[in-house]
């Protein structure tokens, strides 16, 4: 089913066309793309330095079948008009170094901050291209390695639990007594309870 917030599509509902047909004549006729001063290279990368600003954010991203391409945007424009600044196929330091040259060195050098991730290739790659920015890791992928090692030891100690209890539970039998699993004021187990808050955890982040 088209999805009729497409405006190609639209335009082709309200003109009795194919919708394949309308995207052929969009971009052959209608539109400049043939004329567009990007084309040669709009599949390796795209450059918008008129976007520059002093506070800048570079970060990859995965497109359609997984293709990884770097994104260079401006933090001052918040989601507005001009706030891409280039879009680079790929993420080695070496490409993106230069292809992102090709950005003036006048603009660069006015860059006073860059967020990025903790890629050492981006990083590597910032550190030649803006050479009196400050370096500022995204605070999204500091929380997410912090996240990630939580997950990591509230497992251990799921584990650690699990092996407590059934080596309690195991010595009860032998002493032919039942045996009763401690709980905490909310009737959750401590095993549960490192569950639970891996689930609380992930309902909060979203």
């Amino acid at each position: 089913m088209e999805n009729r917030l497409d405006p190609i599509s639209v335009v082709a509902h309200y003109c009795g066309m194919e919708v394949d047909t309308a995207r052929r004549h969009y971009k052959k006729k209608w539109s400049d793309y043939q004329g567009w001063e990007q084309k040669a290279h709009a599949e390796d990368y795209l450059l918008f330095p008129e976007n520059m600003s002093s506070a800048i954010a570079i970060d990859e991203v995965s497109l359609t079948r997984g293709e990884l391409y770097t994104i260079v945007s401006s933090r001052t424009r918040s989601g507005r008009k001009g706030k891409l600044i280039a879009v680079v196929a790929g993420t080695k330091a070496e490409d993106l170094i230069a292809i992102l040259s090709k950005l003036p060195k006048a603009q660069r050098d006015a860059v006073e901050e860059v967020t990025l991730d903790m890629s050492p290739s981006m990083r590597k790659a910032c550190e030649s291209l803006f050479l009196y920015a400050k370096l500022v890791t995204d605070r999204f992928h500091v929380v997410r390695l912090c996240a990630e090692a939580m997950q990591k030891a509230r497992i251990d100690q799921r584990w650690k639990e699990i092996d407590k209890e059934n080596k309690s539970i195991l010595r009860a039998r032998k002493a032919g007594k039942g045996y009763k699993i401690k709980t905490f004021s909310n009737g959750d187990s401590l095993k549960q309870l490192l569950v639970r808050s891996r689930v609380q955890n992930h309902l909060r982040r979203h």
